[in-house]
């Protein structure tokens, strides 16, 4: 039986899937897997019900490496690298990403129910963590199942990695893995993190901007508001220096189409509180500035640039401001687009779905960075609502089935047989 027919069966099998996907989201949303930044213990239980899970399709390799983390449960976080051996054996390898920890539900009272209790209503599945990222594990895992229950082989090698951490940033997660067994990953697999997307399936993230967060003090002298002469407002070089840093805009004008928006951005956000009261100019504001910036621009030269005007504002009302650097993340080199992971995506995408996928850029982070950043090109795809970090987060039963009928085509290796 030809692959093409393989395939066939295959898609039958995932369709009679849906009771599974259910069953799946529901026991893995009641087995929450907090951070301890997140006020949470780990994510012990958790991954050891998807470990269960990669045991019984019988992998020929099935590790766990746990990260010592002190704060958390037995002292680690547990992260899980699974391999099933393809027919093809002198073939590539692909590895299918997905993190095993969620975020917080936030205010209970903006859920229609027990965040941890999974809600069906049509197609959709509510519940904390049933999009980000349990809906990778289930596609990539019935992907396989399914391929395995039909009494064929992958093709190709495939690999299902489950990281811990992903929410606060991966110290205890994939940084560890890569920084601990390099050696798992090459630069000719085809590595696949489905943690980002959009509704269409038709996004496949190669790139991402820089992240700079700034924190900015500005120093006054406190007075009574009858007697300005006395004092120097704080609030006053506050929104002076934030008027200001809208020329960081001009200054950093490149464009790359790739992103969207297709700039570097440099807003102003959190503020924090200063008086208390409305008869006292402040002596003290502080201010913070988000700023993603295109991978062609140095942050190092946008830093300077902040610099420079906050030391004009500075100077020119007579207030001392500071800055400090509460977060940076510099972009790796993107995936290139022509990159075979890119190209087999696209191949499979329009295989199953008959819709044309394309390459693009975005301005948030993703784990697949520390992927990009040893050299290993990653990509980052799932057919997504977009509802992770909110309430009522949910994913599509027909995207998750969808997506692993794409997962399964790249297993068999059909992408490079169309």
């Amino acid at each position: 039986m030809d692959r093409d027919r393989i395939f066939g069966k295959i898609r039958e099998q995932i369709d009679g899937f849906r009771d599974q996907v259910i069953w799946l989201q529901r026991e893995l949303t009641a087995r929450p897997a907090l951070g301890p930044k997140n006020g949470g213990h780990g994510e012990h239980e958790k991954t050891s019900f998807m470990k269960g899970l990669l045991e019984e399709l019988g992998p020929d390799s099935l590790e766990e490496i746990n990260a010592p983390d002190p704060e958390a449960k037995d002292g680690h976080r547990p992260n899980l690298v699974a391999l099933w051996k393809g027919s093809n054996k002198e073939g590539d390898k692909i590895w299918i990403l997905c993190h095993s920890d969620i975020v917080p539900p936030g205010d209970l009272s903006l859920w229609d129910q027990n965040p941890y209790e999974i809600k069906v209503e049509g197609d959709k599945i509510y519940g904390r963590g049933v999009e980000d990222n349990q809906h990778a594990f289930v596609s990539s895992y019935l992907a396989l199942k399914a391929i395995l229950e039909s009494g064929e082989r992958p093709q190709r090698s495939v690999g299902i990695v489950v990281v811990a951490d992903e929410e606060t940033g991966s110290r205890y997660g994939l940084e560890y893995v890569l920084e601990k067994h390099p050696g798992i990953f090459n630069t000719q697999d085809l590595i696949i993190v489905p943690d980002g997307g959009n509704e269409e399936g038709t996004m496949i993230e190669i790139a991402e901007k820089s992240i700079l967060w700034v924190k900015f003090v500005i120093n006054g002298k406190q007075c009574h508001a009858s007697t300005p002469h006395k004092g120097k407002n704080s609030l006053v070089g506050a929104a002076s220096l934030i008027l200001e840093l809208q020329r960081l805009k001009d200054r950093f004008d490149t464009r790359d189409e790739l992103f969207s928006p297709p700039v570097s951005t440099f807003e102003p956000t959190k503020m924090e509180a200063n008086v208390p009261n409305i008869n006292t100019i402040p002596g003290r504001d502080v201010f913070y500035l988000d700023c993603r910036i295109l991978p062609q621009t140095a942050v190092d030269d946008v830093l300077a640039a902040c610099r420079e005007l906050a030391s004009s504002v500075g100077e020119k009302l007579g207030l001392d401001i500071s800055m400090e650097i509460v977060y940076r993340q510099d972009a790796p080199p993107p995936t290139p687009q022509d990159a075979p992971v890119v190209l087999a995506l696209e191949k499979a995408i329009r295989h199953v779905t008959g819709k044309t996928a394309r390459p693009m850029g975005i301005g948030g982070g993703t784990v697949a960075a520390f992927f990009r950043k040893r050299g290993l090109p990653a990509a980052v795809w799932l057919t997504s609502p977009d509802t992770a970090h909110q309430p009522n987060e949910y994913c599509l039963i027909p995207a998750v089935l969808s997506d692993a009928k794409v997962f399964s085509c790249l297993y068999l290796g059909l992408d490079a047989v169309i």
